[in-house]
C-alpha cells in the first residue's frame, strides 16, 4: 500500500464513521449514489444514481433519471478496504475534460480507529486544471464542497 502524499495546496476532510473500514469503504464506493447530495448533479436531467466502478481504470459517473450518463472522472486506485483514488476530470465550468493531464486527484483512505473508521479525504493537484484551477479548488473547499459531501456520507453510514 502506498503512503499518502503531502501536498500543501490540497483540500482535506477527515471524519469518523461508526463502521469497520470494510463497511465504510463499501458505503463510500458501492453506495455512492445513495449518499451523494442530489443537488450536486452535473447532468442535464435529475440524478438517479452515481457510480464508482470497482476497479482501477473504471469510471466515476452520474446516471440521470432518463438513463443518460455524465462522467466525472476515473478510478485510478481501488484498494478495498483501505484506499480509493479518483481522478477529478471536471474543469472550472463543471464540464468533463477527458485529458488525464488536466485532472486533479481525490484520495480517500479508510483507517481503523477502535470500533469506528477514520475517513481521510485529500483533493490535490488543482494546478492540473489550468485556468480553471481556482474555481475548482474554491468550490471543493467551500462550505458546500467536500465538507458537505462528507457530512452526507456520515449521515448515510450512521443511519
Amino acid at each position: 500500500m502506498s503512503q499518502p502524499v503531502d501536498i500543501k495546496d490540497a483540500v482535506r476532510q477527515t471524519i469518523t464513521v461508526p463502521a469497520t473500514p470494510k463497511q465504510a469503504f463499501q458505503a463510500f464506493t458501492e453506495q455512492f449514489g445513495l449518499w451523494w447530495p442530489q443537488e450536486y448533479s452535473i447532468g442535464k436531467v435529475a440524478m438517479a444514481d452515481f457510480v464508482v466502478e470497482p476497479r482501477a481504470g473504471g469510471r466515476w459517473y452520474e446516471v440521470g433519471v432518463d438513463g443518460t450518463e455524465c462522467d466525472t472522472g476515473r478510478v485510478t486506485a481501488y484498494e478495498p478496504p483501505d484506499r480509493l483514488v479518483l481522478a477529478w476530470h471536471l474543469d472550472g465550468n463543471w464540464q468533463f475534460d477527458p485529458d488525464p493531464a488536466h485532472a486533479s486527484e481525490v484520495e480517500v483512505r479508510f483507517v481503523a480507529d477502535g470500533n469506528s473508521t477514520r475517513v481521510e479525504l485529500v483533493h490535490r493537484y488543482f494546478e492540473r486544471h489550468g485556468a480553471g484551477a481556482p474555481a475548482v479548488r474554491a468550490a471543493v473547499e467551500s462550505t458546500g464542497g467536500w465538507g458537505n459531501c462528507m457530512a452526507a456520507y456520515l449521515r448515510w453510514v450512521a443511519a
